[in-house]
């Protein structure tokens, strides 16, 4: 009998208190609130980057599409030029496709298209995470001047 309730002594102290379990969940929301904060701020540089990459690939397939047609497309055929032969005027002389789609920027909108542009002959563009022109942070806009 006293072997049992040894054992059974022994088992009830071999779980751990409330207090424990207290401080363990307190440790660990602490932890969560330091580096949660920074995993989301490495999801807005990740789009930031990847905006960047589409715009410098649209602007290379732009300027291929300048050496066989001799001129950019015009703000009305767009970067849609890139993808299907332009029908409204001018129709360019050497078309070709310059890409199989175009992308979406990471927020899920299409790139904006300027011509003549406003930074340079031509620009190309995301409005970054809030869609409109200008912001700061996850809200900047991605051009192809920076």
């Amino acid at each position: 009998m006293k072997q049992l309730h040894t054992h059974l002594r022994r088992a009830a102290q071999a779980g751990f208190t409330l207090i424990e379990l207290m401080v363990v969940l307190v440790i660990i929301g602490v932890l969560a609130a330091l580096i949660v904060p920074n995993v989301l701020d490495r999801a807005d540089d990740a789009r930031a980057t990847a905006a960047k990459t589409d715009v410098n690939n649209l602007m290379q397939a732009l300027k291929l599409y300048r050496l066989d047609n001799q001129r950019y497309p015009t703000g009305e055929q767009g970067l849609q030029a890139l993808v299907s032969k332009p029908t409204a005027g001018p129709t360019p002389p050497n078309w070709k496709p310059y890409l199989e789609k175009l992308p979406n920027d990471p927020w899920g909108r299409p790139y904006q298209y300027l011509n003549p542009g406003v930074k340079g002959e031509i620009d190309v563009m995301s409005f970054g995470a809030d869609g409109q022109a200008g912001g700061e942070g996850k809200n900047a806009d991605v051009g192809s001047w920076q």
